[in-house]
C-alpha cells in the first residue's frame, strides 16, 4: 500500500497537482516507515535484495493517521457497482449546500446526461444543495450550440427545485475535481465520464448506473482540512 501511494504521489506531482501529491507522499512514506519498524529490517534485507514492499492491487485504500485523510478507489476495467450514489453518497452530509464541479468534458450528449444524473443525485438529498458551480470547456466542434442549450435546460430545471446552477467556461481547464462545502474533495481521473457506452438502449445498465460497466480509472478523496493551496 505504501509503494502504491508513493507511485500515485509521483503521478500527481507530474500532473502538477501538488496539494494532492504532498498528502500522498506523506502517507506513502509513513506507511513504508511503519513496515520498516514492524519488521525491524531495512528494505531488501531477507528478500534477496528485491525489497520488502511489493505493490498489490486493492479496490479501495484508506489512510486515517496523524490527522490526515486520503481515500483511494481503483475502478477496474468493466467493473460495475460504481454509480454516482455509491461513489459520493457518504460525503453528501446534510450540511452540504454548495457544490463545485470542474470537468472539461461536459460537452457531448452522454456527458450532459452524466452531469444531469449527478445533479439529480444532489437534488434527492439527504444534502440540501442550493448552489452548483460548473466549470467546463466549450465543445470545439459543431456541437457547441447543443452543449449550451443542454446546460441551460439543466439550469432551468434545477431552478424549479430551488437550486441555482452557475455555468462558466474555460479554455485552459484540465483537472477534474468535485468539491463540497463540507470540505470533501473528490478527484476522478476520467471526471464524471467513467461509464462505458451501453450495448443498446434496452440492455441492462442503460438506466441503472450501478449495473453499467466502467472504464478503468482512479478516484482520490481528500479533505481540504489536510491540503494546502499551492
Amino acid at each position: 500500500a505504501g509503494a502504491d501511494t508513493v507511485k500515485r504521489a509521483v503521478e500527481l506531482d507530474l500532473a502538477s497537482r501538488f496539494q494532492e501529491s504532498l498528502v500522498c507522499y506523506q502517507e506513502g512514506i509513513d506507511l513504508l516507515l511503519q513496515v520498516v519498524k514492524g519488521t525491524g529490517r531495512r528494505p531488501g534485507e531477507g528478500d534477496g535484495g528485491r525489497g520488502v514492499w511489493r505493490p498489490f492491487k486493492k479496490k479501495e485504500t484508506s489512510f486515517l493517521s496523524d490527522g490526515k485523510y486520503h481515500k483511494q478507489i481503483r475502478i477496474e476495467e468493466n467493473a460495475t457497482g460504481f454509480s454516482y450514489e455509491k461513489l459520493f453518497q457518504e460525503y453528501l452530509t446534510e450540511i452540504v449546500s454548495e457544490v463545485w464541479v470542474e470537468d472539461p468534458y461536459i460537452r457531448h450528449v452522454h456527458q450532459l446526461y452524466n452531469f444531469l444524473r449527478f445533479c439529480e443525485m444532489l437534488v434527492k438529498g439527504p444534502c440540501k444543495v442550493k448552489t452548483i458551480h460548473l466549470l467546463t470547456s466549450y465543445d470545439e466542434g459543431s456541437g457547441r450550440n447543443q452543449q449550451i442549450s443542454g446546460l441551460e435546460e439543466i439550469q432551468q430545471s434545477l431552478g424549479n427545485y430551488g437550486v441555482t446552477l452557475n455555468i462558466a467556461f474555460s479554455s485552459s481547464i484540465h483537472d477534474r475535481e468535485i468539491r463540497f462545502n463540507n470540505g470533501w474533495m473528490i478527484k476522478i481521473g476520467r471526471g464524471l465520464d467513467y461509464f462505458k457506452k451501453p450495448q443498446g438502449r434496452f440492455s441492462i445498465g442503460y438506466c441503472d448506473f450501478d449495473l453499467r460497466p466502467c472504464h478503468e480509472t482512479t478516484v482520490d478523496v481528500f479533505h481540504t482540512k489536510h491540503t494546502k493551496k499551492m
